[in-house]
């Protein structure tokens, strides 16, 4: 308990720099360095942390599936190249694919786009127990469609609906669902992957330059990218408005993808500890079963095998001598127990 408790210290500690605090006013450009390393100045002290992490991930999601009542929604949002994907590869690996739902979200389908802008999010959501990610989530809304607002003729919002308050109308409506989601027993963890402008730069031009990465490049990356400055202010509203008490925002330094991942895994590793999932007390109806399925298979043991791998030695020795009295090859001591009952 001592080392939960610590270890939930130390993460806190950590990621308290990358909290939006809620009703704060946020300028990305100035409050959230993306080259942040927080006093981890070695890459390789970073990966050991990051795997020491996983190990911990791993038991609370455990938990988590088996005490089945808390299901958490990881939102990941950032600009092209800030490293979403692989951030959703290192963090997760360690963990049980079956607790465990991506969702990625792209240009709106036809049959979404004749729904209300949450619905296709709505459909998407972890069930109790389990853990689910949004890569690009419900924010795109307020963010690319914001810089593009001709998407919202293409969502057939009504005119008067497209006014100057659509967009906080929206934070509104976010945040009330997010409390929503919440009083019903969700916890929903968000991460801006918070990438410089130079960093991504260099990124589009890993994927230009090397063949096995042509593939995850598009022209219209850069065309993105030249609404820079715009983005920056989309985003800025967003985590002001959007970051409460419920559901605040964590801005993580995206420039170097180790860190990024670390921090990732940080946020969501204090998420689960805050939640504290436990596993179920079966209660006594229950337990009973259990020793009595345990009684049945340590006598389907084979000879010379232990009853089972939990149990002790003198319950070991118990069933062989069981086995032997059955056979009339018991110990020493039995036949000559049974030999002073006969004379007696």
């Amino acid at each position: 308990m001592v080392m939960v408790d610590d270890r939930a210290g130390r993460t806190a500690d950590f990621i308290r720099p990358l909290r939006v605090e809620p009703g704060s006013k946020v300028s990305l450009a100035d409050d959230f360095d993306p080259g942040f390393k927080a006093g981890v100045r070695r890459k390789k002290d970073g990966v050991a942390l990051l795997r020491d992490g996983m190990e911990l991930l791993a038991d609370l999601q455990r938990r988590l599936a088996a005490e089945s009542e808390v299901g958490v929604l990881v939102c990941l949002q950032s600009l092209d190249a800030g490293g979403k994907d692989g951030t959703i590869r290192h963090v997760m690996s360690g963990l049980n694919p079956q607790g465990v739902r991506v969702a990625a979200f792209k240009v709106p389908s036809a049959e979404e786009l004749d729904h209300d802008y949450l619905w296709r999010y709505v459909r998407r959501l972890p069930a109790r127990g389990e853990i689910g990610i949004f890569n690009r989530s419900h924010y795109e809304e307020v963010l690319v469609v914001r810089v593009h607002p001709q998407h919202l003729v293409r969502q057939k919002l009504p005119e008067a609906a497209r006014g100057p308050d659509v967009w906080d109308r929206r934070y509104r409506e976010i945040n009330d669902w997010e409390r929503y989601l919440t009083d019903n027993g969700f916890r929903i963890v968000k991460l801006f992957l918070n990438l410089s402008k130079e960093e991504q730069r260099v990124r589009f031009l890993k994927r230009i330059d090397v063949a096995e990465r042509n593939w995850k490049f598009s022209a219209a990356d850069v065309r993105e990218r030249a609404r820079w400055d715009d983005y920056q202010d989309a985003f800025s509203e967003m985590l002001s408005a959007t970051s409460t008490g419920w559901a605040p925002w964590y801005v993580v330094p995206a420039d170097r993808k180790w860190f990024a991942r670390l921090c990732a895994g940080a946020v969501l590793a204090h998420t689960l500890m805050d939640i504290g999932p436990r596993y179920p007390d079966v209660g006594n109806a229950a337990r009973r079963e259990l020793a009595k399925a345990k009684r049945e298979l340590e006598r389907q043991a084979p000879d010379a095998a232990p009853a089972g791998p939990t149990a002790s030695s003198a319950r070991r020795r118990t069933a062989a001598e069981d086995k032997g009295a059955g056979s009339g090859e018991g110990n020493g001591k039995r036949k000559k127990a049974g030999k002073g009952r006969r004379k007696a």
